[in-house]
Formats: structure tokens, C-alpha cells, sequence
């Protein structure tokens, strides 16, 4: 029964962040037009987030808050059912801290990473998969193919884990982030992602 309860409280808890993201819009009197160009969502896509059409998901609220300047947990209500707490268990990977903030299994997995700033020496690699990455404080140093770029917080990046990639401190100070990691490949969908030459197959 508890499971029942606990279901049914997430179900709620996703059917009212349609109407507490429209009352956050309107209360700033801010257009849908003008928060598609700040978060990079079609306007299509607000509308049916804001009238419960669309299922709200991770990769929509991360801009959507950030739009807002508004805690992520103000636009999404934990269910009162149950304990909401997670209980993280710290691992350390290559001297990072990181945590699995993902408790179920399934495609797409979610950490919280920690990396120190002695963590600055680049050393790319290839794997399967497609990752995100959301930086929460610091700054980090993110090499892609070609590409060497460095992301401020409240900047994020998609890609192809099979392209040579690394990322770590720039060496100035530690860096914290949330990284979205799907094995088989699944994407993320964000504003802006370095170019890869061209689209994965299907």
C-alpha cells in the first residue's frame, strides 16, 4: 500500500509543476516568446509543460530554473509521502568525489561530481554512450575532439562519449556538477552542443 501512496504522491507532485511554472511566469510578466529565447525550449513546448500536456523531466526544469533564478526545488514539490530523503553514498573515482543521485536502474543515470582542482591533467578517452553535464559551482575545463572550452556554473554541455573527450578542473579551484549519463546512447536535449561532424545513427 505504502508503494501505492508513495506512486501517487509523485503523480501529483509532476501534475502541479505545469501550474507553479505558469503562475512563476506570469507573476514576472514574462512572455512565453521571451523564455523560449532565454532557456532554448520551443514556445510549443512551455505551453504544453505549463498546461500538463508535457511530462515535465530534468533536462526542461534545469534551464527553466535557471531562467527563473528559483531553486530547482521550488519548481518541483517532493511528495510528502514516505521519507523524500536520498541517501547518498560518496565514491571516489580518479581522486572525485562523486555520488549516485539515481536510485532505480535504468537507461539514464544521474551523479553529482566533486572534482578537486589537482584534477586539471588532461587524459581523453572513448566510450559508449552519451553524457550531460550542468555545472553547479567552479569552473571546468572540457575537452572534445577539437575542442578545448571552459564552462562557468550554470553552463552546460551534451555529448558523444565515442568522440576523445576529458574533463576536470581548470586548476583554480574545485568543481561541482550533475552529469547525466546514458549508456545505449540516450540524449539529453539542451540549447547549445559542440558540433560532432555530424548526427549518431539511429
Amino acid at each position: 500500500m505504502g508503494s501505492v501512496e508513495h506512486t501517487t504522491a509523485i503523480a501529483r507532485a509532476l501534475t502541479e509543476v505545469g501550474p507553479r511554472l505558469k503562475h512563476l511566469r506570469t507573476q514576472r510578466g514574462v512572455t512565453l516568446a521571451a523564455l523560449s529565447e532565454a532557456t532554448g525550449i520551443s514556445k510549443s513546448t512551455l505551453s504544453r509543460l505549463e498546461s500538463g500536456q508535457r511530462r515535465p523531466s530534468l533536462e526542461l526544469l534545469l534551464p527553466l530554473a535557471q531562467a527563473h533564478q528559483v531553486p530547482l526545488d521550488e519548481l518541483v514539490g517532493a511528495p510528502e509521502v514516505g521519507d523524500p530523503r536520498v541517501r547518498l553514498t560518496p565514491k571516489n573515482v580518479n581522486g572525485s568525489t562523486v555520488l549516485p543521485l539515481t536510485r532505480q536502474p535504468g537507461p539514464l543515470q544521474t551523479f553529482k561530481m566533486i572534482i578537486p582542482a589537482t584534477r586539471s591533467t588532461p587524459d581523453p578517452c572513448t566510450h559508449e554512450g552519451y553524457e550531460w553535464l550542468y555545472v553547479l559551482s567552479g569552473r571546468l575545463r572540457l575537452l572534445l575532439a577539437e575542442h578545448d572550452l571552459v564552462l562557468g556554473a550554470g553552463e552546460a554541455a551534451e555529448f558523444d562519449t565515442r568522440l576523445p573527450h576529458w574533463f576536470g578542473s581548470t586548476g583554480e579551484g574545485p568543481v561541482e556538477l550533475l552529469s547525466l549519463f546514458g549508456r545505449q546512447g540516450e540524449r539529453m536535449h539542451v540549447r547549445a552542443k559542440p558540433r560532432t561532424g555530424g548526427k549518431r545513427d539511429g
